[in-house]
This record gives C-alpha cells, sequence and structure tokens, in this order.
C-alpha cells in the first residue's frame, strides 16, 4: 500500500525525519509510537503531502503523492482540528463529506449504524456549529468524517486523545471491525501504548525522527515498548 524511500525532512540545520526504506502492506494496521518530538506527525503529514520531503519520496499504491492526487480518492484522514471546518454544524459538515462521496439518505444511514455508537445522536445531527464542542467530541467528528466513504486507507494521529473510556473501546472495537471487514489500511499513532498494541499488527518507534524498532505485535511487545520508554 504505501512505500516510503530515502525520506527526510530539514528544518534549518535538524533533521526531524530520516526513513531509508519502509514499506507499509494492504490491510495492515500499522502504529506509529515515540515520545514527543520524535517525528510521528512529520512523518504522517509527509505520507499525506502536508509538507513538502526534503529528499524522497513517498508512493501510495504506486503513485507518488507529490506528483499525482489520485490516491486522495481512497483515502481518509483525521490529524488535528485543521482538518475540520469548525464554522459548520455537525450535520453541515457530514453532509459536505459524504455529498463528496455522492452520499444517498441511505448510505448515511448504514454508515451511521455502522459506527456502533461511537457518534451520539448530537454528534451525528447537531446543528451547533463544531466549535462549540468539546476536544474530545471534535475528534470524535474528524474520525468519522475520515471514515466515510469507506476509504482504502485510514490515517489517524492520536485518536484516542481526549476521548472518554467508554470512547475508547468503542472506537478500538470500530477500527478493528473496519480492518476486517473491508480490509481498511489504517496507519495509527498514539501516546497510549496499550492501545495501539492492542489494535494494530505492527509497531514502528520512532526516536528523534529515525526508526529504531519495527515489532509485529504479539504478546510482549508492550512489555517491550515500556521497557524501553521506561529506560529513558
Amino acid at each position: 500500500m504505501i512505500s516510503i524511500r530515502n525520506l527526510k525532512k530539514v528544518y534549518g540545520r535538524s533533521t526531524v525525519l530520516s526513513i531509508p526504506q519502509l514499506e507499509i502492506g494492504n490491510g495492515e494496521m500499522f502504529g506509529l509510537v515515540g515520545n514527543n518530538g520524535a517525528g510521528k506527525t512529520t512523518m504522517f503529514r509527509l505520507i499525506l503531502d502536508l509538507i513538502a520531503a526534503t529528499e524522497g519520496e513517498v508512493l501510495i499504491r504506486s503513485i507518488p503523492v507529490q506528483k499525482h492526487e489520485d490516491w486522495k480518492l481512497f483515502t481518509g484522514s483525521y490529524l488535528d482540528e485543521g482538518f475540520l471546518i469548525d464554522y459548520l454544524s455537525t450535520s453541515e459538515y457530514f453532509s459536505f463529506v459524504g455529498g463528496l462521496h455522492g452520499w444517498t439518505a441511505d448510505d448515511y444511514s448504514r454508515f451511521y449504524l455502522s459506527l456502533e455508537g461511537f457518534g451520539a445522536d448530537d454528534i451525528l445531527h447537531g446543528k451547533n456549529p463544531i466549535r462549540s464542542y468539546s476536544q474530545g467530541n471534535r475528534n470524535k467528528i474528524g474520525i468519522i468524517a475520515a471514515l466515510m466513504g469507506n476509504p482504502s486507507l485510514v490515517v489517524l494521529d492520536e485518536p484516542f486523545a481526549h476521548l472518554d473510556p467508554s470512547s475508547q473501546i468503542i472506537l478500538k472495537r470500530l477500527l478493528k471491525k473496519t480492518n476486517a471487514e473491508l480490509g481498511t489500511t489504517m496507519l495509527i499513532s498514539s501516546h497510549d501504548l496499550a492501545h495501539v498494541t492492542e489494535v494494530c499488527h505492527r509497531i514502528v518507534l520512532l526516536e528523534e525522527g529515525l526508526v529504531l524498532k519495527d515489532l509485529q505485535t504479539a504478546g510482549g511487545t508492550l512489555g517491550e515498548l515500556e521497557k524501553y520508554f521506561s529506560g529513558r
């Protein structure tokens, strides 16, 4: 699904990301962990062509993201509130996003049912501006929009942040179900090691912009990551 080749991002004299090669397979649940400043968000922004690479390239289904835009047709993402149109109501925002996919009323109904309670009625059909919602609910709105249209690739930066425990549990179940039923490739970053190891098949650890560990998730993965971070 994704090929990263000699990817580097430099600001001034500081190299914030340097990945010689990384492959993310079709249908993979890929987790990204690291301390603040490790380069996680930079990596996601480069994958989504939100910032320009200093060197190297990212290909999604063999499409160079910097040269073509076809990959955007099957990609959903939510990195931060800048992805939202916060003066719209939630109803208006979801209508806008669904309209990009040519959705009918039945499509909305089926999709809302598939969320399994992740979006309450006041979120899915709300009349207040998005900016009036709590941080947690704004994150829910962004995640829901990223999943609309059944994208083949979904990129989420810190999706569990600011969510209450019930919503975190529902979201983990929703992401795993979406991957299992639709084969969706998912890239998920998180500071919560337990959440990301529970959801993802594979975990990459970034430190100072470098890949230090690339782990297939197994029974001891959480312990290995906790040991690494506790020794910092």
